[in-house]
């Protein structure tokens, strides 16, 4: 099995029921054509470098797939018959992916994002402790006591008289 990146850009006019229902219907094309669908990441509403239909900005959604070539033709199928869609490109990211590997993966990944979510809840539950302990103050460098550290830093303006 292949790991693939499908970048699609969506028109930015339609409504959120309809790019929910485009990308749920993407969703479902991947598992028919025996892959297995990753993740989905919203990059939002940005500005395009042309425009694509007289719009000058698009929606863009990457999405990570494994599978085999028949799900990315039938994904890149779909997005070319389908005018909610701009724009698609896929790439393939790995030639000899694991799905359930990768999936694993990311599960842990969002454990351990998780994480430190509860070690800093339980230091908001002790302030006194942050409080006891004592902050050193460090001496503030003047301006005369640096030195440049490129020719380009060494060149000082002079300002001028106003009148």
């Amino acid at each position: 099995m292949r790991r693939y990146e499908t970048i699609v850009i969506i028109d930015p006019d339609i409504t959120e029921e309809d790019r929910t229902a485009l990308l749920s219907r993407t969703q479902e094309i991947i598992p028919q054509q025996e892959g297995v669908f990753i993740q989905e990441d919203h990059w939002g509403l940005k500005k395009m470098a042309y425009e694509i239909r007289k719009k000058p900005r698009g929606y863009y959604v990457l999405l990570d797939y494994c599978g085999t070539g028949k799900a990315v033709d039938e994904l890149e199928r779909f997005f070319r018959i389908d005018d909610r869609t701009m724009k698609y490109l896929t790439v393939q990211t790995d030639p000899n992916a694991d799905a359930e590997k990768i999936l694993e993966e990311i599960a842990e990944a969002k454990k351990q994002a998780e994480a430190p979510k509860e070690v800093t809840a339980s230091s908001e539950a002790a302030p006194e402790q942050a409080e006891t302990q004592p902050v050193e103050a460090q001496p503030a460098e003047s301006p005369t006591e640096v030195e440049p550290k490129t020719a380009e830093d060494s060149t000082v303006s002079e300002p001028t008289p106003e009148n």
